[in-house]
């Protein structure tokens, strides 16, 4: 592919990366709770769900999903459901001792992954924005797998990259608040982000 276009893509997906949305709140959330290393399991799930909208999209099959509006009711509030729920849980666990949280396993790998998958693949407005960003970057005269090949890769780096500084900046603040003496709002914050995200998520 043209470097310069590659360039373009990186530039326009970063600043959507970086704003606070689903994902990114959702990882501010596990990075408070349950620290920056379990939180990348949450990470391997909403890449992998990243990875199959943008795949989608780019082969066509988002605008169809996209003309499906009950499909799209369907993974929000099952997504919207489990994030409330995850929430209300967050909200009534009994606050770690700092030195706790990097290895806190009340919460299992699989449930982590499963988390963020579901985030990430049940936003209708991640799918509508994939749609509309990555076919201009697509050339329909050349093959189709090495281009969306760098622009998966490209997307999945720059999206890492944006969850590990929301992830730090919930860690920063647990520690805050730990030193701070305010432990105990530490799973009240974390759970209100999961539960907003859920909300964001149902009535978006």
């Amino acid at each position: 592919m043209d470097p310069t276009l590659l360039i373009t893509f990186a530039a326009s997906f970063f600043f959507v990366a970086m704003s606070p949305g689903l994902c990114m709140t959702l990882a501010m959330s596990l990075g408070i709770s349950i620290g920056v290393r379990r939180t990348m399991w949450m990470m391997l799930g909403e890449l992998t769900g990243i990875a199959l909208v943008a795949t989608c999209a780019v082969i066509g099959v988002a605008a169809l999903l996209l003309n499906a509006p009950t499909v799209f009711a369907v993974f929000k509030w099952v997504g919207a459901a489990y994030l409330l729920y995850m929430g209300w849980l967050t909200w009534h666990s009994a606050p770690m001792r700092l030195e706790e949280l990097a290895g806190d396993g009340r919460r299992t790998r699989s449930s982590l992954i499963v988390q963020g998958f579901v985030t990430a693949v049940s936003n209708p407005k991640a799918w509508a924005f994939l749609v509309a960003l990555l076919p201009p970057f697509v050339d329909q005269s050349r093959p189709l797998a090495p281009q969306l090949l760098a622009l998966l890769a490209i997307m999945l780096v720059i999206e890492f990259i944006s969850l590990q500084i929301y992830a730090h900046g919930g860690r920063a603040l647990s520690e805050q608040l730990h030193r701070r003496g305010k432990a105990r709002w530490l799973n009240r914050i974390a759970g209100v982000l999961m539960a907003g995200v859920g909300v964001w998520l149902a009535l978006g």
